[in-house]
């Protein structure tokens, strides 16, 4: 039955993140009274061990039990010991363990923008913050005119996980439509797109900005689902179908490093024509 194969998964899910939830607080507790930031960076390799492991024991269950019709294409030359910006679009939650069964342990720790709501998650939440991961503020363009200071946080989020990233290689994931995929939310913003929303530059713009001297390259990621409007459920219970990551690797264009994205119109425009050619071609892949 699909519905009881989902809730012993979701039985699985809970008690892997119960037990290495536990090393997890106490770790985080440690890393609130550490003092100095060389020090605080020994707990935080610490922490990113819980994490790797968490994700590592999901992927043993979900490959055994789940046994997901996967068909995955990752490039040859990823490693732990390099920094990695991996960009894709979101159809679902289950894009996350998608790219992990992918991509776990040939690249760094991942770090994702997350929303900001999601800290409020059992123990998932506060493992996010203690790992550092970057909370970001949904927010339209009208929002971001009439409240430049929430604006200007998250720039300000995203430009300290680049200054702390130089410490040690990193994976930066960054799902760039900013939310999941449905032809409902397509049609309400216009995107010129069939299967893709709108990208949002911003924050990869500073990520490149920041960080693209350090960057061995970008990750490109397009996810396909053979079920029309997957659900994370719909995984857990076993029904999702045939699953489809295509994954390659770009160099950092040398005009990325150089550019000012906040303040030069045409460095931004320069940037957006980049992107908008990216997803477009993501797009075509798609529709083939």
């Amino acid at each position: 039955m699909p519905t009881l194969k989902g809730l012993v998964s979701l039985l699985l899910l809970t008690l892997n993140t119960l037990v290495w939830g536990v090393p997890l607080i106490l770790l985080t507790l440690v890393k609130l009274i550490t003092p100095g930031r060389p020090l605080r960076r020994l707990v935080l390799r610490g922490l990113n061990a819980v994490a790797l492991n968490w994700i590592g024991f999901n992927l043993w269950w979900m490959r055994h039990w789940l046994k997901p019709q996967l068909d995955l294409e990752v490039p040859e030359g990823l490693s732990r010991e390099q920094w990695w910006l991996v960009v894709s679009n979101h159809r679902s939650w289950t894009d996350i363990f998608v790219l992990f069964f992918a991509l776990h342990r040939r690249i760094p720790m991942p770090r994702f923008f997350l929303k900001r709501q999601l800290i409020w998650i059992p123990i998932v939440g506060l493992a996010w913050w203690a790992l550092e991961y970057p909370f970001m503020r949904r927010m339209s363009a009208e929002q971001r005119t009439r409240h430049p200071h929430l604006a200007k946080r998250d720039q300000e989020a995203t430009e300290r996980m680049c200054h702390r990233a130089r410490e040690a290689p990193i994976a930066i994931f960054n799902f760039l439509e900013g939310t999941r995929f449905t032809p409902a939310k397509r049609d309400a913003q216009g995107s010129p797109y069939r299967h893709l929303l709108r990208p949002k530059a911003g924050g990869i713009a500073q990520v490149l900005n920041l960080l693209g001297d350090r960057l061995e390259g970008i990750i490109d990621v397009t996810l396909s689902y053979d079920q029309p409007d997957p659900t994370f459920w719909g995984f857990l219970c076993g029904q999702e179908g045939r699953i489809v990551l295509r994954a390659r690797t770009l160099p950092v264009p040398d005009w990325m490093l150089e550019g000012d994205y906040q303040d030069d119109p045409d460095d931004k425009e320069r940037f957006h024509s980049w992107l908008n050619a990216l997803w477009q071609e993501k797009d075509d892949s798609l529709s083939r």
